[in-house]
């Protein structure tokens, strides 16, 4: 059985290495100390299993889990955590099983066995969750059959484009299998939804004017083209450029 151990303390992650060794039979592909890592070392290595911490910086074992559900071969999660106040979210991100520290081998050998008769009865470890409690600090897409993680922080706006939302962030822009309600839900304090089509994001805001043709547009830092503002969407708007100073 091939494993990954993520946590951000060294030493809980020695203690995983060491109770692995001698449960045996198991092979240790490798470490992460956050989450956005655990998903790039799950791509390249694609562990059997990934024992995931939950509270970690950059990002949280629950996000991961929940990406690891896009991935074309998804891990059978087990979560190992000091906190006991996470297992609801947990078994909504499709965890196999949920471990409180301090880890006992016994416990540790029975989830692992688990994970592994899942995966011998073809067990679907991707099926969907439940809503996601936490917001995410990325935003997963596909291209090519690779995953594409694209930080919060660094997106434009999302604009719906047939059965696909369009996410133009800095570095470019990538295609999600989303509705542009949930998008909205989710991220209410950072985008605000100017058109039946599109949410843009409020920190990136830089003008709100007046076309000669009588529609309004947003200007976004980072965008070139204007994003046509709606009638009833413009009084929200205005709002919230003035609230951030800019323009309108």
């Amino acid at each position: 059985m091939k494993v990954l151990i993520v946590d951000d303390e060294p030493l809980a992650r020695s203690r995983l290495r060491d109770l692995l060794s001698d449960i045996g039979h198991i092979d240790v592909l490798g470490e992460a100390s956050n989450g956005l890592e655990a998903l790039r070392l799950t791509q390249t290595l694609q562990p059997d299993v990934v024992l995931l911490d939950i509270r970690m910086p950059v990002m949280t074992g629950i996000e991961a889990a929940r990406h690891m559900t896009e991935l074309p071969h998804p891990p059978a999660v087990i979560f190992t955590t000091a906190y006991g106040d996470h297992a609801l979210e947990a078994f909504d991100a499709n965890a196999v099983d949920y471990l409180l520290k301090p880890i006992r081998m016994a416990r540790l050998e029975q989830a692992l066995q688990k994970s592994q008769a899942l995966s011998r009865n073809g067990a679907d470890t991707a099926r969907p969750g439940a809503p996601d409690s936490e917001e995410r600090t990325h935003i997963c897409a596909h291209h090519r059959g690779n995953l594409i993680l694209v930080p919060v922080a660094d997106i434009l706006f999302f604009q719906a484009d047939n059965k696909y939302i369009v996410v133009r962030h800095s570095g470019g822009e990538v295609l999600i299998d989303e509705s542009l309600k949930s998008l909205e839900e989710e991220f209410s304090h950072r985008f605000t939804r100017i058109h039946r089509n599109a949410l843009v994001a409020n920190p990136h805001i830089k003008t709100l004017e007046k076309a000669s043709d009588g529609h309004h547009y947003i200007h976004l830092q980072g965008v070139g083209e204007g994003l046509a503002v709606s009638r009833r969407q413009l009084s929200v708007v205005r709002k919230v450029v003035a609230a951030i100073g800019g323009q309108g």
